[in-house]
């Protein structure tokens, strides 16, 4: 249909790269981006640590393992057309204990079977030719992972769907949905209302409360933890020339505590995972009742706690007490302590939880009628989100 509108809720990276798509895909079409904030980026792509994973860890098959895979090509693609930041500087999966080796093994043939390019398992003396002050017994090796500017990349991604004759429109929270004859019609808290012929919500953290309006399903829903980090004191940077990573827990969405440089030279050490008291919890004092009791009054969060309790309570441990935060980072880089770091920055991830308690792990884009719903994008939707806006697109222009 020449000549339609298409509406995206939220400006976030995966919002931004799906305008920009629809725009440069179907001329002709008017995209408008609608988002509460006052700027792009401002919730999980403005809190991202950087880092352009390169498929290692998702199940072969997945959404997240094939979007992944092609986002990270066309990612470089973009960021080196556009003079942004991109930097391949590797990185190391490292097992610490003897009980990690399967799991890593098993790890590197998942990474094999999504043809991560140049992964390579390394032993304790090639560890120590790449990070000389590293601990570990063994790791995988994956020299194309790299950083980035996530914030900068969605700054580049609004002014493209600007230059294509499509509009951000910024100061517009998203209060209603109705479905009109041949379209949808958005209302604003302001009480404005726009008609639009098709609709797709990436509202990231609020992707579930967005999705009601839309008659979606009630499932999966956000249950928001924050990540907290630590920064190496500049003096100390050093100690890591790459990334630094564990061998991922397989029961959880989260790698655990890691090292990573920035592309503004800082080096991170986190994030941690704890449950945030509000979705834009950034901050620990930061509570909202409402979302609070939306939290509590979800019977798949109190399944989740059954199940996941004694892990809760030793990340809120390293939450309140930097001691007990570095232990788990010292294990990598033997020596790392308190006196090294700072207190950094927090993120919130829009967890999504299915109703018995399982936390959703892969994408998940649902499609109501005129309306496509991201319900879930977690990490690496960054990394994927050029590839992840061509999926979505494919679904909002399907056969109603």
């Amino acid at each position: 249909m020449a000549d339609e509108t298409v509406g995206v809720v939220g400006a976030g990276i995966v919002g931004l790269a799906t305008a920009r798509e629809i725009a440069l895909r179907r001329p002709g079409t008017r995209v408008l981006v609608l988002d509460k904030e006052d700027e792009v980026a401002r919730h999980q792509t403005g809190h991202n640590s950087g880092v352009v994973h390169a498929g290692i860890y998702y199940a072969p098959g997945s959404l997240k393992a094939d979007l992944t895979v092609r986002g990270v090509a066309l990612l470089r693609a973009y960021c080196r057309d556009r003079a942004l930041p991109y930097r391949e500087i590797g990185k190391l999966v490292m097992a610490v204990r003897e009980d990690e080796l399967g799991r890593m093994a098993a790890l590197y043939e998942r990474a094999k079977r999504n043809h991560v390019p140049d992964l390579r398992q390394v032993s304790r003396a090639e560890i120590k030719e790449l990070e000389p002050h590293a601990g570990g017994l063994a790791a995988l090796y994956s020299p194309r992972t790299a950083i980035t500017d996530y914030p900068a990349i969605a700054r580049a991604f609004a002014q493209d769907v600007a230059d294509a004759g499509g509009e951000v429109r910024l100061g517009f929270p998203v209060t209603g949905l109705t479905t009109v004859p041949e379209g949808i019609e958005v209302a604003s808290g302001t009480d404005e209302r726009i008609r639009v012929d098709r609709l797709v919500l990436c509202a990231g953290l609020q992707s579930d409360a967005v999705a009601r309006l839309a008659r979606d399903g009630r499932e999966p829903r956000i249950i928001p933890f924050r990540g907290e980090y630590m920064l190496l004191r500049p003096e100390r940077r050093g100690l890591v020339r790459g990334l630094v990573y564990p061998v991922p827990d397989p029961r959880y969405p989260f790698l655990g505590v890691h090292f990573t440089p920035r592309v503004d030279g800082s080096v991170e050490v986190g994030p941690n995972a704890v449950l945030a008291l509000a979705r834009e919890g950034y901050r620990r004092s930061r509570i909202s009742p409402r979302d609070l009791l939306g939290i509590a009054a979800y019977p798949g969060t109190w399944r989740m706690a059954a199940q996941h309790w004694r892990t809760g309570v030793r990340e809120y441990r390293g939450s309140f007490s930097a001691a007990a935060f570095m232990k788990d980072a010292s294990l990598y880089v033997p020596g790392v302590g308190v006196r090294d770091v700072v207190r950094g920055g927090a993120g919130v991830r829009a967890q999504a939880l299915d109703r018995d308690g399982g936390l959703v792990d892969d994408f998940r884009i649902h499609r109501v009628g005129r309306i496509t719903a991201v319900r879930n994008a977690p990490s690496p939707a960054a990394t994927a989100s050029m590839a992840i806006a061509e999926h979505i697109a494919d679904a909002a222009f399907g056969t109603p």
